[in-house]
Protein backbone atom coordinates (compact mmCIF):
# COMPACT_ATOMS: atom_id res chain seq x y z
CA UNK A 1 0.00 0.00 0.00
CA UNK A 2 1.37 3.57 -0.94
CA UNK A 3 0.16 5.91 1.59
CA UNK A 4 0.63 9.89 1.97
CA UNK A 5 -0.08 11.69 5.34
CA UNK A 6 -1.20 15.51 4.87
CA UNK A 7 -2.08 17.48 7.61
CA UNK A 8 -0.48 21.15 8.70
CA UNK A 9 2.51 20.74 11.07
CA UNK A 10 1.52 19.58 14.27
CA UNK A 11 -1.26 17.49 12.83
CA UNK A 12 0.01 14.53 14.46
CA UNK A 13 1.30 12.89 11.24
CA UNK A 14 4.55 11.48 13.00
CA UNK A 15 2.94 9.78 15.44
CA UNK A 16 0.51 8.42 12.82
CA UNK A 17 2.78 7.97 10.84
CA UNK A 18 5.23 5.40 12.86
CA UNK A 19 1.56 3.02 14.16
CA UNK A 20 0.66 3.14 10.06
CA UNK A 21 3.81 1.71 8.56
CA UNK A 22 3.85 -1.35 11.56
CA UNK A 23 0.40 -1.98 10.68
CA UNK A 24 1.08 -2.02 7.09
CA UNK A 25 4.43 -3.33 7.47
CA UNK A 26 5.71 -0.58 5.13
CA UNK A 27 8.61 1.72 5.50
CA UNK A 28 7.71 5.50 7.03
CA UNK A 29 9.48 7.85 5.16
CA UNK A 30 9.51 11.10 6.71
CA UNK A 31 11.39 13.65 4.38
CA UNK A 32 11.88 15.96 7.70
CA UNK A 33 14.11 13.17 9.15
CA UNK A 34 16.08 12.81 6.34
CA UNK A 35 16.60 16.74 5.73
CA UNK A 36 17.66 16.77 9.02
CA UNK A 37 20.04 14.06 8.90
CA UNK A 38 21.72 15.61 6.10
CA UNK A 39 21.61 19.31 7.91
CA UNK A 40 23.32 17.31 10.57
CA UNK A 41 26.13 15.75 8.01
CA UNK A 42 26.40 19.25 6.00
CA UNK A 43 26.32 17.61 3.18
CA UNK A 44 25.15 20.19 0.48
CA UNK A 45 21.45 18.94 0.04
CA UNK A 46 21.35 19.75 3.56
CA UNK A 47 23.02 23.14 3.82
CA UNK A 48 20.35 24.06 1.51
CA UNK A 49 17.73 23.12 3.12
CA UNK A 50 18.50 24.47 6.67
CA UNK A 51 18.87 27.64 4.50
CA UNK A 52 15.17 27.74 4.21
CA UNK A 53 14.19 25.37 7.52
CA UNK A 54 15.60 28.19 9.66
CA UNK A 55 13.13 30.67 8.18
CA UNK A 56 9.99 28.38 7.75
CA UNK A 57 10.10 28.64 4.39
CA UNK A 58 9.61 24.90 2.44
CA UNK A 59 12.47 23.70 1.08
CA UNK A 60 12.64 23.96 -3.11
CA UNK A 61 10.26 21.41 -4.90
CA UNK A 62 13.52 19.98 -7.19
CA UNK A 63 15.34 19.28 -4.23
CA UNK A 64 12.44 17.54 -1.95
CA UNK A 65 11.56 15.54 -4.98
CA UNK A 66 15.08 14.49 -5.53
CA UNK A 67 15.24 13.11 -2.57
CA UNK A 68 12.04 11.56 -2.28
CA UNK A 69 12.63 9.57 -5.75
CA UNK A 70 15.77 8.28 -4.73
CA UNK A 71 14.41 7.01 -1.77
CA UNK A 72 11.69 5.07 -3.05
CA UNK A 73 14.23 3.28 -5.46
CA UNK A 74 15.40 1.29 -2.43
CA UNK A 75 14.40 -2.19 -1.97
CA UNK A 76 12.04 -1.73 1.00
CA UNK A 77 9.32 0.34 -0.93
CA UNK A 78 9.19 -2.45 -3.63
CA UNK A 79 5.62 -3.35 -1.42
CA UNK A 80 4.62 0.14 -0.31
CA UNK A 81 5.70 3.09 1.90
CA UNK A 82 4.16 5.90 3.87
CA UNK A 83 5.14 8.98 2.94
CA UNK A 84 5.39 12.13 5.61
CA UNK A 85 6.27 15.54 4.71
CA UNK A 86 5.83 15.32 0.81
CA UNK A 87 4.63 16.18 -1.08
CA UNK A 88 4.20 19.25 0.47
CA UNK A 89 3.16 21.19 -3.18
CA UNK A 90 1.05 20.38 -6.12
CA UNK A 91 4.56 20.48 -8.30
CA UNK A 92 5.58 18.04 -6.20
CA UNK A 93 2.55 15.73 -6.34
CA UNK A 94 2.47 15.78 -9.92
CA UNK A 95 6.28 14.65 -9.82
CA UNK A 96 5.44 12.14 -7.76
CA UNK A 97 3.10 10.92 -10.57
CA UNK A 98 5.48 10.55 -12.88
CA UNK A 99 7.65 8.02 -10.85
CA UNK A 100 5.35 5.93 -8.36
CA UNK A 101 1.47 5.72 -7.75
CA UNK A 102 -0.58 6.73 -4.39
CA UNK A 103 -3.42 4.32 -2.88
CA UNK A 104 -4.89 6.81 -0.50
CA UNK A 105 -3.78 10.17 1.20
CA UNK A 106 -4.59 10.65 4.47
CA UNK A 107 -5.55 14.12 5.77
CA UNK A 108 -5.30 14.61 9.08
CA UNK A 109 -6.80 18.26 10.08
CA UNK A 110 -6.37 19.86 13.32
CA UNK A 111 -7.53 23.69 13.81
CA UNK A 112 -5.06 26.26 13.62
CA UNK A 113 -5.01 27.96 17.08
CA UNK A 114 -4.66 24.44 18.04
CA UNK A 115 -1.50 23.62 16.78
CA UNK A 116 0.55 26.70 17.51
CA UNK A 117 0.20 25.45 20.93
CA UNK A 118 1.04 21.64 19.94
CA UNK A 119 4.33 22.87 18.14
CA UNK A 120 5.69 25.46 20.46
CA UNK A 121 5.27 23.20 23.60
CA UNK A 122 7.00 20.53 21.78
CA UNK A 123 10.02 19.19 23.40
CA UNK A 124 12.37 16.54 21.85
CA UNK A 125 15.50 14.45 23.33
CA UNK A 126 18.40 15.60 22.17
CA UNK A 127 20.24 11.92 22.21
CA UNK A 128 17.18 9.63 20.75
CA UNK A 129 14.45 11.64 19.15
CA UNK A 130 11.84 10.83 21.61
CA UNK A 131 9.18 13.45 21.30
CA UNK A 132 7.23 14.57 24.47
CA UNK A 133 5.03 18.10 25.16
CA UNK A 134 5.31 20.48 27.84
CA UNK A 135 1.73 19.51 28.96
CA UNK A 136 2.31 16.02 29.91
CA UNK A 137 5.98 16.63 31.49
CA UNK A 138 5.29 17.68 34.82
CA UNK A 139 8.34 20.23 34.48
CA UNK A 140 10.87 17.34 33.61
CA UNK A 141 13.51 18.02 31.79
CA UNK A 142 14.79 14.76 31.00
CA UNK A 143 13.99 11.76 28.53
CA UNK A 144 12.28 8.64 30.29
CA UNK A 145 13.77 6.56 27.95
CA UNK A 146 17.61 7.65 27.49
CA UNK A 147 17.57 10.08 30.37
CA UNK A 148 19.47 12.64 28.10
CA UNK A 149 18.05 16.76 27.74
CA UNK A 150 15.27 17.62 26.02
CA UNK A 151 15.57 20.19 23.53
CA UNK A 152 12.99 22.75 21.53
CA UNK A 153 13.75 22.43 17.89
CA UNK A 154 15.31 25.31 16.33
CA UNK A 155 12.10 25.52 14.15
CA UNK A 156 9.46 25.48 17.02
CA UNK A 157 9.21 28.95 18.03
CA UNK A 158 6.27 30.71 17.89
CA UNK A 159 7.27 33.11 15.09
CA UNK A 160 8.77 30.17 12.87
CA UNK A 161 5.35 28.11 13.87
CA UNK A 162 3.36 30.97 12.21
CA UNK A 163 5.46 31.07 9.35
CA UNK A 164 4.70 27.57 8.36
CA UNK A 165 1.69 28.13 9.22
CA UNK A 166 0.97 30.47 6.92
CA UNK A 167 3.23 28.16 4.47
CA UNK A 168 1.28 25.25 5.09
CA UNK A 169 -1.93 27.16 4.42
CA UNK A 170 -0.98 29.41 1.00
CA UNK A 171 1.29 26.16 -0.95
CA UNK A 172 0.25 22.97 1.03
CA UNK A 173 -3.31 22.95 1.34
CA UNK A 174 -3.81 23.02 -2.24
CA UNK A 175 -2.73 19.22 -2.29
CA UNK A 176 -5.98 18.35 -0.80
CA UNK A 177 -8.01 19.43 -3.83
CA UNK A 178 -4.98 17.79 -6.14
CA UNK A 179 -6.26 14.19 -4.22
CA UNK A 180 -10.04 14.85 -4.03
CA UNK A 181 -10.33 15.18 -7.75
CA UNK A 182 -8.24 11.93 -7.99
CA UNK A 183 -10.61 9.95 -5.66
CA UNK A 184 -8.05 9.25 -2.74
CA UNK A 185 -8.28 11.84 -0.16
CA UNK A 186 -9.50 10.47 3.21
CA UNK A 187 -10.47 13.02 5.32
CA UNK A 188 -9.31 12.60 9.25
CA UNK A 189 -10.47 14.43 12.40
CA UNK A 190 -7.23 15.09 14.01
CA UNK A 191 -8.80 17.19 16.61
CA UNK A 192 -8.65 14.14 19.41
CA UNK A 193 -6.66 11.61 21.20
CA UNK A 194 -3.83 9.25 19.34
CA UNK A 195 -5.44 6.21 19.80
CA UNK A 196 -8.56 7.75 18.44
CA UNK A 197 -7.29 9.29 15.61
CA UNK A 198 -5.17 5.93 14.68
CA UNK A 199 -8.52 3.89 14.90
CA UNK A 200 -10.69 6.34 12.36
CA UNK A 201 -7.57 6.11 9.70
CA UNK A 202 -7.73 2.48 9.96
CA UNK A 203 -11.35 1.95 9.57
CA UNK A 204 -11.37 4.35 6.68
CA UNK A 205 -8.12 2.27 5.02
CA UNK A 206 -9.99 -0.76 5.22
Amino acid sequence: MNLILLGAPGAGKGTQAVRLAQKYSIPHISTGSIFRSKIKSQTPIGIVAKSYIDKGQLVPDEVAIQIVEERLEKEDCKNGFLLDGFPRTVRQAEALDEFSHVDAVVNIAVPLNKLLKRITGRRTCSKCGESYHIDYLNGKTTCAKCGADLIQREDDNEQTVTSRLDVYQKQTAPLIDYYTKKGVIINIDGDGDIEKVFSSICEKLG
